[in-house]
């Protein structure tokens, strides 16, 4: 439990910016559903749109610290990868 008043001003400021990271994290992978889902139906363009929406979110995430770097470009280019082997 906190005591000193800078371990309880920590502790708030850490419940807030894990309500913010959730958030971002769940608006993250409601896009990259949105992709596997476009990719399950079988339609191309869909998927190309869907992921093309998705590639900002993801790097946002990255710069605001909810994924790591290398994490977010493994994650477009495996799913660009499959949106091209639907062609």
């Amino acid at each position: 439990m906190a005591n000193t008043p800078q371990s309880k001003k920590r502790a708030r400021q850490s419940e807030r910016r894990f309500a913010v990271n959730k958030m971002r994290r769940s608006r993250i992978r409601t896009y990259l559903r949105k992709v596997e889902e476009a990719l399950a139906s079988g339609d191309q363009t869909a998927a190309a749109e869907a992921l093309k929406a998705a590639q900002p979110e993801l790097m946002r995430g990255v710069t605001k610290g909810v994924f790591h770097k290398n994490t977010a470009s493994r994650k477009i280019s495996r799913l660009a990868s499959r949106v091209k082997s639907l062609g």
